[in-house]
């Protein structure tokens, strides 16, 4: 994809996740901010904690679990490992996940039962071990990503919906 396509799915997930009912009502919501090709979500966060959303975000730490920290807008982050953009406010804690109403992450690919192929570190995978069953959860991904099946271990956990910029939001079994 072209950066002006990635740009455009960026701002059609935005509106699709901010149609959400859960995302209406969440007081609080863990979300993400994207790095490299992956569906942007600096629009989405903005729009979230723009309309008085508590936002956290993820600071990976060196075991590969997350942490999180508020998001305070675009002048709260700064660069973290691996390229990623982190949250410079006071760690809340490995459990602050939990306090989420709408957890968001990212994915390389999901199947239709809701397992998730990420970047092989399984840390979103130990925080969605943390959500509730009642938490909803979403991915963000590119249309053709949603798959018949992915590959998956016993430690991966499973997401309710996904988000894609033409189809919009998928809930899964």
């Amino acid at each position: 994809m072209t950066e002006a396509e990635r740009s455009a799915a960026g701002r059609s997930l935005r509106d699709a996740v901010l149609s959400l009912p859960e995302a209406q009502m969440a007081g609080t919501v863990a979300a993400y901010i994207s790095i490299g090709t992956e569906p942007e979500t600096r629009g989405l966060v903005y729009a979230l904690w723009k309309r008085g959303t508590y936002v956290l975000l993820p600071l990976l730490l060196a075991d590969h679990d997350l942490d999180w920290a508020s998001y305070e807008g675009p002048d709260s982050l700064a660069a973290g490992p691996r390229g990623l953009l982190q949250p410079t406010e006071r760690p809340r804690g490995v459990t602050a996940v939990t306090s989420a109403d709408l957890v968001i992450v990212p994915a390389l690919a999901v199947d239709r039962g809701g397992l998730r192929l990420g970047r092989g570190g399984g840390s979103y995978d130990r925080a969605l071990a943390r959500v509730g069953a009642a938490v909803p959860t979403v991915a963000l991904i590119y249309d053709g990503e949603l798959l018949g099946e992915v590959p998956a271990g016993r430690h991966d956990q499973r997401v309710r919906m996904v988000a894609r910029p033409q189809q919009g939001i998928t809930r899964l079994r």
